[in-house]
């Protein structure tokens, strides 16, 4: 280990100090240390040989050679001083053994600290010698625990060391029983990966139950039986589907059985440890036969999906295939606890659903579990390949002991097939485990044996037990393999011929066990061929149409709050709820907002920013975009609603226009003013992401699809920054209603507009959402009014339905001296899909600008500035659904007037391919930049240049001509903000 540099170096100070501690505190001291004092103190009262004296200067701080610091002796100096190996492990090779005229008690306490070294090596490298693969030998990793290694030899095998102690065998136990011991416990079917935990109170926990409580585990004889039974029922369901429905895709557990016992395990000995509910998440390999033998869902179901008699439910949209669909349970233990379980939905992205399960439970446990972790629990399933390659595992671990996002801790189970598809796992990752990304959060492994269920069950209740002891993650590294090829139709010897030949005579884990317990006198044999025949029995009788009585299920209060809520309809668009709040409510809420404790001390721009809230709220009463979008947070949270934001930087907002927490100049202690605007409250969550898109949209999508009484709002730093995120949008975000009759309000937040900033930070790429808009499935919005975002808020709730709210929300319209809204606005009315113009003559208008978002501002600069009356601007605040209705009645003021489409995205970009879509007939061309391969110029002068062009062919007038002064100014303004 690396303390032991200190007796490299000869740092005999350093030794000192450390050696003075321990002898006023061992646990005070690295563990590695205080067993090296121990054995020096040992040395001390050896019995053969001179004893050593230390000095009085050095208080008896053992030197680095293994003596006293200024000893005094009649012996000649010992041979060469052990030097740590790469490992940072002492190498006593160097043959101390054999110093001529080492006094025997010093030669003892070498060999004592060469045990010691070889007892940390087992524990630190012995996962790498472990016998955890069921079908072929393990690569060489070069694990060092040969006794040359440490200076030991066959000689010493029969001799008693102290060190015996710290295993339990006793200060008299010799190498022998010592490395016996180890053997046992590190290097069977069990890999223990743990010695990198720094936490000593959690390191101390987990070796005490790895050295003790696996050679003391030995399940009785019904546990046996039930583990047996599992196995039964996951090999002869995969077995059943083989031959009732060959060629059908399923995407079988087969080589992976044991998986069934160990969820089996897992939730059984969670409910003994408090667990009421368990969420799990997995991809589609084996989620057949955890529906039907852990989550119960009736094979009579499972069977008619095969068939294709089953009558789908296509009234939310199109569906899913059968290993996609999620599930609801509630089950009983073999103890007869309830537990309630789900499984989520997911897509083929095999890792997507990861943290979608996590903002799923962190929503449960706020508010159905009281903030207590271990009511719930979170298990992700994952295939060895897809955790290694896929970036969403070092998101979501990075997330797993945030504030705003851990739930508590995570059971991971990997499945590990040793092939990805037709990849080897050599090709597949650079580290030695896939599981190895656990280390960046000190969370143990445990590398097992797929063929030992009895191994796999201890490794997964230790798992359990460790998750709720200490609220962490922890992994689960079940090596098995792959019966038959990606799925049941492919060929696996087109790529891995050695291997599945080996595979194709390997017996599955059920029959490997039953032979186990057979030989063992556990069970007979006839026992585990009468449980095959009645459970083959059974599963024809349900095939046959018996049918099989569904587990009966409680819905929970969250879930009730779902089932209150409704299916959208058409009409639901053609006009928006009122959403309106009372003067009284916007008076709390301003007196929140521009408040402060007693005692704080803001910087001086946040009592600029104090002074203008309050001059906004109670002198002019109009309101700008940050005013507008608190206050909707504020009424909400006032109503007892729930509002979580998350993103980077959006406490302060990555254009300083937020300010939702406030910190104390000296102290930096924060405020959070909207926690503060009377009893009875919510409190709102914000919280400054982790630099993640993909894994934090898919935890706040996770976190809405739980609980439909929350306002969730992720906020991009920049729009373009979803492209980060793109799988969540595409795979959940857009599609869940239709694929899996899930409902969601998630709110997205996307800084778009054009201000000269380049192409990173000009578009949020609103062309990607609209191609994928359809059956009213999302709602895209693009809004020029402080009020209408409120209401487009507000909205998101007072709906008897949800979905998903997509924004193209502004940069410098923030600040723009026309992007305001009086208080009127906030207190009466409802969301505007469509804004007409009162500047224009209605008789004289020969030109329509139809458009969204900022370019509405360019346009109407030039508007004003050229007091152009014969051409009307319309904004479209909403996209889609797209508000034909209301469009229409605004567009019939002008009967004789040309309508273009005005974007200032690229022509290949923006909204003009969707506008087509609807209004092809009615649109006599598009204003636009140029189609372009990047969203925006990078130069600022271009983009100004590009910016007038675009004015001036929208009102058709020479470019030169241009009123563009106003245009500048906006431009600069962006630029600063950036």
């Amino acid at each position: 280990m690396d303390s032991y540099s200190y007796i490299a170096n000869a740092d005999a100070a350093a030794i000192e100090t450390l050696y003075q501690a321990y002898q006023q505190n061992p646990e005070s001291v690295d563990f590695g240390w205080r067993k090296f004092f121990e054995g020096f103190d040992f040395s001390q009262q050896f019995p053969d040989g001179a004893p050593v004296v230390p000095s009085a200067a050095t208080n008896g701080a053992p030197a680095a050679n293994g003596s006293a610091a200024g000893a005094t002796k009649a012996e000649p100096a010992p041979g060469p001083v052990p030097q740590p190996d790469t490992y940072g492990v002492l190498n006593t090779s160097a043959s101390t053994n054999n110093a001529p005229g080492l006094a025997s008690g010093e030669m003892a306490a070498d060999k004592e600290t060469a045990v010691r070294n070889l007892i940390h090596a087992y524990r630190s490298r012995g996962h790498l010698r472990a016998k955890t693969n069921p079908v072929r030998e393990r690569k060489d990793r070069k694990p060092r625990l040969d006794l040359p290694d440490f200076g030991l030899s066959e000689a010493d095998l029969d001799t008693p060391f102290r060190n015996g102690e710290v295993l339990g065998l006793g200060t008299q136990a010799t190498l022998r029983d010592i490395v016996a011991a180890l053997e046992k416990i590190y290097t069977g079917p069990i890999g223990f990966e743990y010695m990198y935990i720094r936490d000593p109170q959690v390191l101390d926990w987990f070796r005490e139950k790895v050295e003790r409580d696996s050679l003391a585990f030995n399940p009785g004889v019904e546990y046996k039986k039930r583990i047996l039974k599992k196995l039964n029922e996951a090999v002869v369901f995969e077995n059943f589907l083989h031959t009732k429905f060959l060629g059908q895709k399923r995407f079988s557990l087969e080589g992976g059985e044991t998986t069934i016992p160990a969820l089996d395990a897992i939730i059984g000995k969670g409910a003994e440890l408090g667990v009421k509910e368990v969420m799990i998440g997995m991809a589609h390999r084996g989620r057949l036969n955890v529906l039907a033998n852990i989550m119960g869902k009736t094979y009579e179901q499972i069977f008619s999906e095969f068939e294709g008699t089953a009558v789908p439910d296509l009234t939310m949209g199109d569906g899913d295939v059968k290993y996609h669909m999620g599930y609801s349970s509630e089950v009983e233990t073999s103890t007869g606890l309830k537990v309630n379980l789900k499984l989520a939905p997911n897509p083929s992205h095999l890792e997507a659903v990861n943290p979608v399960v996590q903002g799923f439970v962190r929503a449960k446990i706020e508010h159905q579990y009281e903030g207590d972790y271990h009511q719930i629990l979170p298990i992700l399933i994952h295939g060895d390949a897809a955790l290694a390659g896929q970036g969403i595992g070092y998101e979501l671990t990075q997330m797993s002991l945030l504030e705003g996002y851990k739930t508590g801790g995570t059971v991971h189970f990997v499945i590990n097939n040793q092939v990805g598809f037709t990849t080897d796992f050599e090709d597949a990752r650079s580290s030695i485990y896939s599981t190895d990304l656990a280390k960046i959060i000190d969370a143990p492994v445990l590398h097992v044996n797929g063929d030992d269920p009895e191994a796999v069950v201890f490794a997964v209740q230790l798992a359990t037990e460790y998750r709720q002891q200490f609220h962490a993650d922890i992994f689960i590294d079940m090596v098995c393999y792959r019966r038959h090829g990606h799925n049941e139709s492919d060929e696996p010897k087109f790529t891995q011929p050695t291997l599945y030949n080996i595979i194709s005579k390997h017996q599955n884990p059920r029959e490997v066990y039953n032979a186990m317990l057979v030989q063992r006198g556990d069970v007979d044999a006839e026992l585990a061929a009468q449980m095959d025949k009645e459970f083959r029995d059974t599963l024809q009788a349900r095939l046959d149409l018996v049918k099989q009585k569904p587990l009966p299920y409680k819905y929970q209060a969250l879930e009730n709050e779902w089932r209150s809520l409704r299916r959208s309809t058409p009409e639901d668009f053609e006009q928006s709820p009122e959403t309106g709040i009372s003067a009284e409510t916007v008076e709390k809420v301003a007196k929140a907002l521009t408040t402060i404790p007693d005692g704080f001390k803001p910087i001086k721009q946040i009592d600029n920013l104090l002074r203008e809230r309050r001059k906004m709220f109670f002198e002019t009463r109009v309101l700008n975009w940050a005013a507008g979008e608190l206050l909707a947070y504020g009424s909400l949270l006032d109503e007892k609603h729930i509002v979580r934001v998350s993103g980077q930087d959006v406490q302060r907002g990555t254009f300083s226009h937020r300010h939702a927490v406030l910190h104390d100049a000296e102290t930096s202690a924060p405020y959070n003013s909207l926690n503060n605007i009377g009893e009875g409250q919510e409190k709102l969550s914000i919280f400054n992401s982790l630099l993640s898109e993909y894994a934090v949209l898919g935890f706040e999508f996770g976190y809405g699809m739980a609980n439909p009484t929350a306002l969730v709002v992720w906020e991009a730093q920049f729009g373009d920054f979803a492209n980060g995120a793109q799988t969540m949008i595409d795979q959940f975000l857009v599609s869940s209603e239709s694929k899996w009759q899930r409902m969601n309000g998630l709110v997205m937040l996307l800084p778009h507009g054009y201000e000269g900033q380049g192409p990173e930070h000009s578009n949020a790429r609103p062309e990607r959402f609209l191609q994928l808009a359809a059956e009213n499935n999302i709602v895209v919005a693009n809004l020029t009014a402080p009020a209408n975002f409120f209401h487009a808020l507000r909205r998101q709730l007072t709906w008897s339905f949800r979905k998903p709210l997509v924004v193209m929300s502004p940069k410098s319209m923030l600040r723009h001296p026309l992007c305001v809204s009086p208080i009127e606005d906030f207190t009466s009315g409802h969301f505007r899909e469509v804004i007409g113009d009162d500047f224009v003559d209605a008789k004289k208008v020969k030109r329509v600008l139809l458009c969204s978002g900022k370019v509405y501002f360019d346009l109407l600069d030039e508007q004003r500035a050229s007091n152009r009356k014969d051409v009307a601007i319309v904004r479209m605040e909403q996209l889609h659904p797209f508000p034909k209705k209301q469009l229409d009645a605004e567009l019939a003021k002008y009967p004789k007037a040309k309508v273009y489409w005005v974007q200032e995205e690229p022509e290949n970009m923006g909204c003009w391919s969707f506008m087509l879509r609807y209004m092809r007939r009615e649109l006599e061309d598009v204003i636009s930049r140029k189609p372009s391969a990047s969203p925006a110029t990078g130069y600022n002068k271009i983009h100004i240049k590009e910016q007038k062009d675009l004015v001036a062919r929208a009102f058709d007038k020479p470019k030169e001509a241009v009123a563009d002064g106003n245009i500048i100014a906006t431009v600069e303004v962006a630029k600063k903000q950036d």
